[in-house]
């Protein structure tokens, strides 16, 4: 049976500890997608399109690698493109007891589903998306932070 994982999250942006994840992802699963959440009640920073497309350009190297845009639950999502297991990423133990709480609300809502948990590299273990928004709202370099130059996203969604 092929193995399908989903990295769900909102991505605003896509971070070098996020793409750390996904690479060691892909090795233990047959497909992953990358699944940018797409939540209308929540104004995003960089545009979801615009995200899906430089993501997809980071990855087309890797078949194993998709990525997509969703609405609704995360455990439905799962469903609906035939995932079993949903891959989340930790930095530290805050986030593991956060995530250990969606972790038991998924799996309520799709029993079939089993998050893997994947500790951050240590060298990344900083980084978040919240930081680097507000770097670079105040005019301060993000490029150490990200995994694609940040000019390949159009000025319009750059804040």
């Amino acid at each position: 049976m092929k193995r399908v994982a989903i990295f769900p999250g909102s991505f605003d942006p896509f971070t070098k500890g996020h793409h750390d994840v996904v690479l060691r992802g892909a090795e233990m699963f047959d497909e992953l997608i990358i699944a940018i959440g797409n939540n209308s009640s929540k104004s995003r920073y960089f545009g979801v399109n615009e995200m899906v497309e430089v993501m997809e350009k980071l990855f087309q190297e890797n078949p194993k690698v998709k990525v997509q845009s969703f609405k609704g639950l995360t455990a439905d999502f799962a469903k609906e493109v035939g995932a079993q297991f949903l891959l989340r990423g930790l930095r530290n133990t805050t986030d593991f007891e956060y995530e250990n709480t969606i972790a038991q609300a998924n799996r309520l809502v799709n029993a079939d589903l089993e998050t893997v948990f994947l500790i951050t590299s240590p060298r990344l273990a900083f980084i978040s998306s919240s930081i680097i928004r507000e770097i670079h709202k105040f005019g301060g370099n993000v490029q150490d932070f990200i995994p694609f130059p940040l000019s390949e996203l159009p000025a319009s969604t750059r804040g």
